[in-house]
């Protein structure tokens, strides 16, 4: 471990050179108003093979939404000792649009160095993970070192806007690439300290709810019927869910399940009209020993009351629901592998953690494979001015190195 610590600490030039090639290329998806992944994974590809990797395979998920037709999937094998057992490290190819241009210092696909800060689009999202992955590899390479196990490297297509053409793709059509007692790490989410180690998942359910009255003139409310009076009424009630769903569990922060009302559409545009028609949405994240089905029915109940009240007609459209995927256990080999290789790379102490939902570990987990999402990130994701650290780069690639070698 020396020597290849050794390595990776000399990596600092391969870190800037890899993170601006891959700044440069804006793999935006189709419903980000780009083309796909395409030359972002011909780049890595020719990466993966320059370093000498000869098992290195595309998995092209069909997709008539982009020129080539597909959405690229790429994955690289180094073998281990012992061929049986893989360490699979996943990230993703595509990055989601700049925003506002005017919010950033510099052009967002030209990746800018101020000492150890990189900045650009897609630098810690998830180009951070791409870059850790990679060094690992080189680092094994370069000094004729054979890991404990195999070494798999997968960049996806698709995360940040479904997976539906990246790793729900190849978990579906290509599952004969993993074995059960596999390895699974997903470098996409953490902390500055590097301690939180994500082995669950609060299911996820956010609902579009839309309140049916009758407009009129505001000076005769009499002759219609408040839709946004009664709106608000329901909003109200959700709040009550909290003390109906009030299983605690502290491995997540809050311990909780959480509904929020949050988006408002517009309704009438003048203030002396009473408006007929009023939606707005609701996310809730709930713990997994509950039924996303029995959220729903329990908010329609309310609905119910609500329209016996005010005269109304409510109606429901679920626009995001999952219900939450096996939680990883905290006692699996994948979980106390990272832990312990964070803990020594770092010298902290790192804990499992659960999350409000969202991670592609689900798509896995629901599989039946152990799964764990850890990286050492500074919540920069999609913002503007987007930024990544060299050094954690590098200790994040000594952590996956350290746990090829346990």
């Amino acid at each position: 471990m020396d020597i290849l610590f050794k390595n990776l600490d000399e990596q600092t030039e391969t870190v800037v050179g890899l993170q601006a090639g891959l700044t440069a290329i804006p793999a935006l998806g189709p419903r980000n108003g780009g083309e796909g992944e395409k030359e972002k994974a011909d780049w890595v590809m020719g990466y993966l093979k320059d370093l000498g990797i000869e098992d290195v395979r595309e998995y092209r998920a069909p997709c008539d939404d982009v020129p080539c037709g597909y959405r690229p999937n790429l994955v690289a094998m180094l073998p281990g000792e012992d061929t049986g057992k893989t360490l699979w490290v996943i990230s993703h190819l595509d990055v989601v649009p700049p925003g506002d241009l005017t919010l950033w210092d510099t052009d967002p696909y030209t990746m800018v160095r101020d000492g150890d800060t990189l900045i650009g689009r897609g630098v810690e999202d998830n180009q951070q993970g791409i870059v850790s992955s990679l060094l690992a590899a080189k680092a094994l390479l370069e000094n004729g070192v054979t890991p404990k196990i195999n070494y798999g490297m997968i960049f996806v297509a698709d995360e940040e806007t479904s997976s539906t053409y990246g790793l729900s793709y190849l978990a579906r059509e290509h599952e004969d690439l993993f074995r059960k007692d596999d390895l699974f790490l997903i470098p996409d989410s953490g902390e500055p300290r590097s301690e939180q180690v994500e082995v669950a998942e609060k299911s996820m359910f956010w609902l579009k709810v839309t309140v049916e009255g009758k407009q009129c003139h505001a000076s005769t409310p009499a002759q219609g019927v408040n839709s946004l009076v009664a709106a608000a009424a329901l909003i109200l009630r959700i709040k009550d869910l909290q003390t109906i769903f009030d299983e605690e569990n502290p491995i997540y922060d809050p311990p909780h399940s959480t509904f929020e009302p949050t988006k408002k559409e517009a309704n009438v545009e003048n203030v002396n009209t009473l408006p007929g028609r009023d939606v707005f949405y609701v996310d809730c994240r709930v713990m997994p020993v509950y039924n996303l089905e029995d959220v729903l029915n329990t908010i329609k109940g309310f609905g119910a009351e609500v329209e016996k009240e005010y005269g109304v007609t409510i109606s429901y459209e679920p626009v995001n629901y999952e219900q939450a995927a096996p939680q990883t256990s905290v006692e699996s080999e994948i979980a106390r592998r990272v832990m312990a290789s964070v803990k020594k790379v770092y010298n902290n102490n790192p804990y499992p953690v659960g999350v409000g939902g969202g991670t592609v570990a689900a798509i896995l987990r629901r599989k039946g494979y152990e799964a764990v999402v850890w990286a050492t990130l500074n919540h920069n994701a999609h913002q503007p001015n987007e930024w990544a650290s060299i050094k954690n780069t590098i200790g994040d690639a000594k952590v996956i190195a350290d746990m090829l070698m346990s």
